[in-house]
């Protein structure tokens, strides 16, 4: 960020627009009309619109400590757009609106949207709107993400049958613990001004919590095989609570292997440095953003050999309750205890 200072109140809210989205560049043909109007107009030519919104609150869902401000932008982009793919749809726009307080100068926004433009360059999306108003206290942000889906053939939470096989992309827990190495070097530096962190060798875990990546390649993939999943959401949460989820809307019960959830070798390594057992931060850390769903045991041979998904357990009988094996064959009742905001101290 560059040191001149620049008050927001000297440009106004529509000025702040204007010079935030002076480079603004629509990619996609389904935007007809972009920022700068009343309201966007898209036409998606057939497919069906896929719509999602997000909020972001300063002191609840991060820490500007240790965020930096472009970070943020491709973070608040990217976890909205994580939901698209968890309905098998590719995310197309998005819209934004800003609170924001006198703390904050233009410079700092400009760097937020560098980090906002950099996402929506990755992943093909247009910014089409938005609004920015003041804020008493900190730093808001509300991200609305359109997509779009052959008609019909959209996958929601619903749809898992009994001996579906349950999925989930990359690796988990790795978030978790990447918020408490930095919350870790945080209380240093509160206690020791002038400490420096101690990040060494950590970018793959830090880069989990402050950089995280929508599987749209995983929908992409699916896709490219004729695999159409049975159910499917995006893994904010952890994972117990999400596949409670599915199980809940489903009317179905599961069973998972807990030698079977992946997870990454850091994360192996800093769990036990700081000893939280890994399938604790699989489970109920959150903030992954990959993809859990389940699959018709007819297409295992397709997904059996993908480097980027792992088959967990299967669907069962209601009945049956959602349960995890351990590794030593013991069977415990899956409890959600991922985040909760409304328990947030």
């Amino acid at each position: 960020m560059s040191e001149q200072r620049t008050e927001i109140s000297e440009l106004g809210e529509f000025g702040l627009i204007d010079y935030l989205t002076k480079n603004n560049e629509t990619q996609q043909a389904s935007t007809i009309l972009s920022v700068g109007d009343d309201a966007a107009i898209l036409d998606n030519f057939g497919k069906q619109t896929v719509v999602s919104t997000d909020l972001l609150v300063e002191g609840v869902h991060f820490d500007l400590m240790y965020t930096p401000l472009k970070h943020l932008g491709y973070k608040a982009v990217a976890v909205n757009l994580s939901d698209i793919c968890a309905m098998m749809a590719t995310p197309t726009q998005i819209t934004i609106g800003l609170a924001i307080s006198n703390r904050f100068s233009v410079e700092a926004l400009e760097d937020f949207y560098e980090g906002v433009y950099a996402a929506c360059e990755r992943y093909n999306v247009d910014l089409v709107g938005g609004d920015t108003t003041s804020s008493t206290k900190g730093f808001i942000i509300s991200i609305t993400a359109i997509g779009e889906v052959t008609p019909n053939k959209f996958v929601t939470r619903s749809g898992a049958k009994v001996n579906d096989l349950i999925c989930v992309s990359g690796d988990l827990g790795g978030a978790y613990l990447g918020l408490q190495l930095l919350e870790r070097e945080k209380r240093i530096y509160m206690e020791n001004k002038g400490v420096q962190p101690d990040l060494q060798n950590q970018n793959y875990l830090i880069g989990r919590i402050l950089k995280p990546e929508p599987r749209v390649d995983i929908v992409n993939w699916l896709s490219e095989q004729n695999i159409m999943p049975t159910s499917m959401i995006d893994i904010s949460d952890g994972l117990s609570s999400e596949i409670l989820h599915i199980c809940k809307q489903s009317g179905v019960g599961a069973v998972i292997h807990e030698n079977k959830i992946p997870v990454s070798e850091e994360a192996k390594s800093l769990g036990m440095q700081f000893n939280i057992p890994t399938i604790t931060c699989a489970l109920s850390g959150g903030e992954d953003y990959e993809l859990l769903f389940t699959i018709d045991q007819n297409d295992y041979d397709k997904v059996v050999n993908s480097e980027n998904i792992s088959v967990i357990g299967y669907i069962a009988e209601a009945s049956e309750g959602v349960h995890l094996i351990t590794p030593s064959g013991n069977k415990h009742a899956i409890i959600a205890q991922g985040w909760n905001t409304f328990n947030k101290k």
